[in-house]
């Protein structure tokens, strides 16, 4: 069994994914069902199923030595890497100190984009968070969280900043795709420099980061309009195994979604083939945003 022991990212939530993840194969190894193992633990099904969804915060090492009785897993090596996961799951996060400025399960979502290895963006609407300058952020955030302090709408640029500093990170850095449509560029936040400055900023990501744009004339590649979306990929350990499933993130007024299954994943990543096959090259893409970036100066 191969743990995540990336010195350089703080995330607890891949471990407790990962534990999760071969707790539950275990279960299924063993042929039992959850309403036959959590009375075992003198636990409720739904607490079991949180754990085995990588979802619940607190895992104690005496639970998972005794989930390894109950599943007969008498191999020391797999027992000390689930004891293993188990403890580094029980660490503290650096996101944990915004859990109040945090709406729903967005911690969730921070923990994944910080273990992910390959992120893949698609936005119709604004740039994601990661890409955000400060100002662009503070502009959007100032808008759609109407009510807040300017104490929280501080917290709120802060978590941002923190979250892009994955992109630059020394090792281990992510490769991320964004597919952004056109309309992105010319809908105006913050004003004429802000938006100048935010274009540019898109124009200069670093070589793991590529941008290309949705043009107007590409249409609806999907004949539909699917709403911002993001795929998430862990990577791979040394067997060539997924450290952890591939997941979804959905973005919605009415709230956040996660989807794991593999249908729904694949045709997500159909969805995202298709749109970065419509848009422009990476090289015409920069040339765009610098393009739009100029007439914010008239």
């Amino acid at each position: 069994m191969t743990t995540n022991d990336s010195s350089d990212d703080n995330s607890t939530t891949l471990p407790r994914r990962q534990l999760g993840q071969y707790l539950k194969e275990n279960r299924l190894g063993a042929g039992l069902k959850l309403e036959e193992v959590a009375p075992l633990m003198q636990w409720s099904a739904s607490k079991l199923s949180r754990i085995e969804a990588g979802k619940s915060p607190n895992v104690r090492v005496i639970d998972v030595e005794a989930l390894c009785g109950i599943y007969d897993i008498e191999d020391a090596e797999v027992v000390a890497g689930l004891v293993g996961l188990a403890k580094q799951s029980a660490g503290k996060s650096w996101w944990q100190a915004y859990d109040d400025i945090m709406s729903g399960n967005f911690d969730l979502y921070v923990g994944m984009e910080s273990s992910a290895k390959h992120i893949q963006i698609f936005r119709p609407d604004t740039p994601s968070g990661l890409f955000q300058t400060m100002a662009y952020a503070r502009a959007a955030d100032r808008i759609y969280f109407s009510d807040i302090t300017d104490e929280e709408l501080d917290r709120r640029i802060e978590l941002k900043t923190k979250r892009q500093a994955l992109i630059t990170r020394k090792t281990n850095a992510p490769t991320i795709e964004l597919v952004l449509q056109e309309g992105a560029l010319r809908t105006v936040l913050g004003g004429p420099e802000v938006m100048r400055d935010q274009l540019i900023h898109l124009a200069n990501m670093p070589i793991n980061v590529t941008v290309r744009i949705l043009p107007f004339t590409a249409g609806f590649p999907l004949g539909t309009a699917p709403g911002p979306f993001t795929i998430l990929d862990f990577g791979q350990d040394v067997k060539g195994r997924k450290v952890s499933p591939t997941v979804v993130y959905i973005e919605s007024y009415a709230g956040d979604m996660y989807l794991e299954r593999t249908k729904d994943v694949g045709r997500y990543r159909r969805a995202y083939d298709v749109m970065q096959q419509s848009s422009l090259d990476v090289a015409s893409s920069k040339r765009l945003l610098r393009q739009v970036a100029k007439e914010y100066r008239a």
